[in-house]
């Protein structure tokens, strides 16, 4: 059985899909697309139809590229009134056993059954750590004890975001596997020993909106969420140039910087007003206009953090598709300090920051079920067979080994 995941992340700029396989313990990218959403407004489904066509063209385009139907899938759900509630619970044995995958899925579904009110719905559940015999352990497969106790943080979401979104996907035919948050994505795709014993947050610059999140030894405890994201730039760019707002992206993708301290007054770009015109855009000027708005970004995320924690955190990650600008990482360090940096996904295909929650919500999928000791694959025998392999997956080849994703538990 070959292990291969689809996860699909609905956005309100743009639906991503991404099909990995995990191979030897690495996870290599088969197949990712990002196409543009409609129906979407800050995180929400606003049209069912529209959405949902936005879907199946994403759905699509990747079916095309492996020559497969995807039937299952794995999704986000928008971070809007998430809870982070801290739960404890204990399952005891007649006799001492050698807990298993098993024992573990059983303490995890009792947890699951203990919602905080009618109107929420558990998203999932991110385990601190387990006990058993009186030691604390991350993953107590194999331990020998009378009892096992687990520590967790328990995600929960008003029902309709969830619903919303599940339904919208089970209506065009896909069955969803697992359900996550963006903000458990963004850790998992750039999660490091080091980052496990640290109290830090990521920042996730999307098109609408920016979110903040905040972990603690790797584990998302608290997130918010600002109304304010790449399209303001685009706004801005927009009103200032009298640009449509698909010009003002494409000036801000291809010709802006983050920083204007390295842009070039002589360098012009040759834009399109609404009116069919030629107007003519000097680097800096529009860099300063972009530079402006990141600023104010960055400045109310760190009011966010210092909201969300009275504690000096110890890094600071951006990422999202508008951190993929130019000198983004100067302007994050004016604002944020030495500790910020932006995210690099270390995965081949996969270089823009835009596919940190649907690559890592892979990886989170992956480690739930290695917790858990059970295989899962999301395609039949038939669509494996005809599976059409990516040069990059070949199962010896020299870019598996060194692009693979590995798991370090």
């Amino acid at each position: 059985m070959r292990h291969i995941y689809t996860s699909i992340d609905i956005g309100s700029d743009t639906i991503k899909v991404a099909v990995c396989e995990l191979f030897n313990n690495k996870l290599n990218l088969l197949a990712a697309c990002s196409t543009k959403s409609n129906g979407i407004k800050k995180g929400l489904i606003t049209d069912v139809y529209e959405a949902g066509e936005s879907v199946k063209k994403a759905i699509s385009e990747v079916e095309e590229m492996l020559g497969i139907n995807i039937k299952k899938v794995i999704t986000t759900v928008p971070s809007y009134f998430a809870t982070f509630n801290l739960r404890e619970e204990i399952i005891s044995f007649e006799d001492q056993k050698t807990i298993d995958g098993a024992d573990i899925s059983q303490l995890l579904d009792i947890v699951s059954t203990k919602k905080s009110s009618n109107e929420k719905e558990i998203v999932t559940i991110l385990p601190i750590d387990f006990e058993a015999n009186g030691e604390k352990v991350i993953d107590p497969k194999g331990k020998i004890s009378k009892y096992l106790k687990i520590r967790a943080v328990v995600v929960e979401t008003p029902k309709k975001n969830i619903y919303s979104v599940v339904s919208l996907l089970e209506n065009i035919g896909l069955e969803v596997v697992d359900i996550s948050l963006g903000s458990i994505g963004d850790m998992n795709s750039y999660r490091t020993k080091d980052l496990c014993s640290k109290i830090g947050a990521i920042i996730n610059v999307g098109y609408e909106t920016t979110t903040i999140s905040l972990y603690n030894k790797a584990i998302l405890v608290r997130s918010s969420t600002i109304a304010m994201g790449g399209k303001n730039i685009d706004n801005d760019i927009s009103y200032i140039y009298k640009t449509s707002l698909d010009e003002a992206r494409k000036i801000k993708e291809k010709f802006a910087l983050a920083h204007k301290k390295f842009a070039d007054i002589n360098e012009i770009y040759d834009a399109t007003d609404k009116n069919g015109d030629i107007v003519k855009i000097n680097q800096f000027e529009v860099s300063e206009i972009a530079m402006s708005r990141i600023e104010e970004i960055l400045v109310l995320a760190r009011k966010e953090i210092n909201l969300l924690t009275k504690r000096n955190v110890d890094y600071i990650i951006i990422t999202g598709g508008t951190s993929s600008m130019n000198n983004f990482s100067i302007i994050s360090q004016d604002i944020l300090g030495d500790i910020s940096s932006v995210g690099k996904i270390r995965m081949l295909g996969v270089r823009n920051n835009k596919y940190s929650s649907v690559i890592g919500n892979i990886v989170y999928f992956i480690n739930k079920l290695k917790l858990k000791g059970k295989e899962y694959t999301m395609i039949d025998e038939e669509d494996e067979q005809q599976l059409i392999i990516s040069k990059s997956t070949a199962n010896e080849s020299m870019l598996s080994k060194v692009f693979g994703y590995f798991f370090n538990e």
